[in-house]
């Protein structure tokens, strides 16, 4: 049995707006066992495409490697655009050694909502996943429904949206499609980037997330 921490506190300050919401980073990062490509910070895996879209939407010019730098690169960037990091599991345990949200085990949450309480600039979450097993919006549903919160749906376009009143405040919830390749699947399946792709052959399942991330991002 591994135990899986996150290695990572939430990164918050008193101007945060916008919170991305994840669950864990590869194991790899627990042991800082890193790939050439790793940029240790969250979403920092060379197999996780985050960074690589917000690179391409913003022209960030980012580092992709193990360096200091690349990670002051990543910290200037949600400071200035006013974004938070809090991923929502502090830790659990897993039988195989994967990175898989599915498969995780004995799941210790993060206190979100006391997060939400404690930085009241904040009005915006953004999952990176939609509302499967073991997701980012699963246990926020959950603590939600735990607390008496009732949560709307406000939007069911991709990305949906979603709303929930707590400490006397509106929050928007934003659930991204993954930027695991995992989720090329499903991507595949979309009807909209069926349309794009029969329309222009070379249009990817990057390029969907890019579109997608630059319309949640540059608001």
């Amino acid at each position: 049995m591994f135990f899986h921490f996150h290695p990572y506190k939430p990164i918050l300050d008193k101007n945060t707006k916008f919170l991305i919401v994840g669950t864990l980073p590869p194991p790899r990062f627990c042991q800082k066992d890193l790939k050439i490509k790793d940029v240790y910070f969250p979403y920092g895996s060379q197999d996780n495409l985050l960074w690589q879209v917000l690179d391409k939407i913003f022209n960030l010019g980012l580092l992709f490697d193990n360096s200091k730098e690349a990670i002051k690169q990543r910290e200037k960037f949600i400071l200035k655009n006013k974004i938070g990091i809090c991923d929502i599991v502090e830790s659990c345990t897993r039988t195989k050694l994967d990175a898989s949200d599915a498969t995780m085990q004995e799941v210790i949450l993060r206190d979100i909502l006391g997060y939400l309480k404690s930085y009241t600039t904040i009005d915006t979450l953004i999952f990176t996943g939609g509302n499967s097993k073991n997701s980012p919006e699963y246990f926020l549903r959950k603590i939600l429904k735990q607390n008496n919160i009732k949560i709307e749906l406000i939007d069911n376009n991709l990305p949906k949206k979603h709303k929930f009143t707590f400490d006397n405040r509106v929050f928007t919830t934003i659930s991204l499609t993954s930027p695991s390749n995992a989720a090329n699947k499903s991507i595949g399946a979309n009807e909209y980037y069926k349309k794009r792709k029969k329309e222009n052959p070379n249009y990817t399942t990057f390029d969907f997330r890019v579109e997608q991330y630059g319309k949640v991002f540059k608001e």
